[in-house]
């Protein structure tokens, strides 16, 4: 039985509905930017130059962390608090994916469950696919899509330590990193580079037994951090201790992020950000674009089962074999 797929809209629809804030439209506009399918990635290309000049106001910041640091609790606990201060909240988490089946695990609605209620916050949890470390490839165009719908402030939740910080950090204005107490050697658990990133380091679950822990923690992160290069911004990381179980600090990190784009807004940082993520935007929709379009290739489809087995086999050097293929590509 063929599965009929859904009618899509217009395109002033999609713009009318993103304008207008409903809900049920800015779903299906996602959902159109998340499409592999040609016909609509150009109907998307011309939703987001129609939804352009209406986006970038909103705070956008990515929040990372080790396993088990408890992300959905403190992010629901932080969006409890901005909702509370008359703001709209849009929640992106990306979902682990099969790189086998092309699966995920679309379990965010239910692990934010009271967030998922609060009729100023929207959460879209999106399948990470093929794109690196779990990062959503088209998480910056859903970003202006739910800035265009009026959102205030936008999470982006990675899947956790790994390369896909990277790709989140140069996306978000802020960057935040979630780490807990009494997991080992804590400045042997996780990569130099992403400290370096973290404008605000959180030790969760920083309650009864914990608390003492929590405290030293912060005082040995603090101390890391001032062996790194002072930030291009002038700003200096903080670190903080919080509990989200029982709503401690949570307040206190929504002001040093209010803090902080104060902060690079005053210095001109702010806008040189930006201006340099849209650059690299660019630069990455380029390189992706050339990969799907290099695959789809018919002469591609063709030759690349054998070229495989032949580097496979040990026929072929593996540089003879991506030369080949771009010779067909070229040609």
């Amino acid at each position: 039985m063929a599965v009929r797929r859904k009618r899509r809209l217009e395109i002033a629809q999609y713009v009318e509905g993103v304008l207008q804030q409903d809900r049920v439209v800015v779903s299906q506009a996602i959902t159109l930017i998340e499409s592999t399918l040609e016909e609509d990635r150009t109907l998307a290309l011309q939703l987001i130059d129609q939804l352009l000049p209406y986006t970038g106001k909103a705070i956008r910041i990515g929040i990372t962390g080790v396993p088990g640091v408890g992300k959905s609790t403190f992010i629901e606990a932080l969006g409890q608090h901005i909702i509370g201060q008359n703001q709209k909240l849009a929640v992106l988490a990306v979902d682990p994916s099969s790189q086998r089946s092309r699966g995920s695990i679309m379990g965010d609605k239910t692990r934010m469950e009271q967030l998922a209620m609060q009729p100023s916050a929207y959460i879209r949890p999106s399948p990470a696919g093929t794109s690196l470390g779990g990062v959503a490839s088209r998480t910056r165009e859903t970003m202006l899509i739910c800035e265009a719908a009026g959102f205030d402030v936008i999470f982006v939740e990675t899947v956790g330590v790994g390369q896909s910080e990277t790709v989140v950090h140069g996306m978000v204005d802020f960057f935040l990193l979630l780490m807990l107490a009494g997991a080992g050697d804590e400045l042997q658990g996780i990569k130099k580079g992403i400290m370096e990133m973290a404008d605000v380091i959180a030790i969760t679950k920083a309650d009864g037994e914990n608390v003492h822990p929590a405290k030293m923690a912060q005082n040995e992160y603090q101390s890391a951090l001032h062996l790194f290069p002072p930030a291009a911004n002038g700003w200096l990381p903080k670190v903080v201790t919080c509990s989200s179980m029982m709503n401690q600090g949570i307040d206190n990190i929504w002001e040093l992020v209010q803090n902080y784009i104060t902060h690079v807004k005053k210095n001109a940082f702010f806008e040189k950000r930006r201006q340099e993520q849209n650059l690299q935007w660019m630069f990455e929709t380029i390189r992706s674009t050339l990969e799907e379009q290099f695959f789809r290739h018919q002469d591609i489809k063709k030759e690349l089962p054998q070229i495989v087995q032949q580097i496979t086999e040990g026929n072929l050097p593996p540089l003879t074999g991506a030369q080949k293929l771009l010779d067909i590509y070229k040609n």
